[in-house]
């Protein structure tokens, strides 16, 4: 990660069989739904920052549980660290209407249709599992 460049934190968030999705009001590239995410801020880890982000963009208070992987997004450039939380209070609600234009709970069979370019491989490993429980 550079000065000028922060990498970003993605939540992915599993929660009574459904994995949590935004859809951004500005479009990053092809992406238009993802996962809640946002900048990892100075001093703060990748953990901190899922769990921050999905808190501003969403209204969900989360805990972060493993980190799935890091990568360099092929849409985007920016380097991406993908964490895995779990939901300990609240609902999911816009909480960010500048940001984030809608949000959806998508069950497993609706994720690519959201992600038409499929996701990462160590996401779409933990979401086969979780999904499928």
């Amino acid at each position: 990660m550079t000065e000028k460049q922060p990498g970003v934190a993605a939540a992915i968030i599993v929660h009574g069989g459904r994995v949590l999705m935004v859809r951004r009001r500005v479009r990053e590239g092809s992406l238009s739904w993802q996962f809640p995410a946002g900048k990892v801020e100075p001093g703060e880890t990748c953990e901190e920052a899922a769990v921050r982000e999905t808190r501003e963009e969403t209204g969900l208070a989360v805990a972060a549980v493993e980190r799935l992987g890091e990568r360099v997004h092929p849409e985007t450039g920016r380097q991406m660290s993908y964490i895995a939380c779990e939901v300990r209070s609240g609902t999911a609600r816009i909480a960010a209407p500048d940001e984030v234009a809608d949000l959806a709970w998508l069950a497993h069979g609706a994720v690519s249709r959201y992600v038409p370019f499929g996701l990462f491989g160590p996401v779409r490993v933990y979401l086969d599992a979780a999904l499928s429980r």
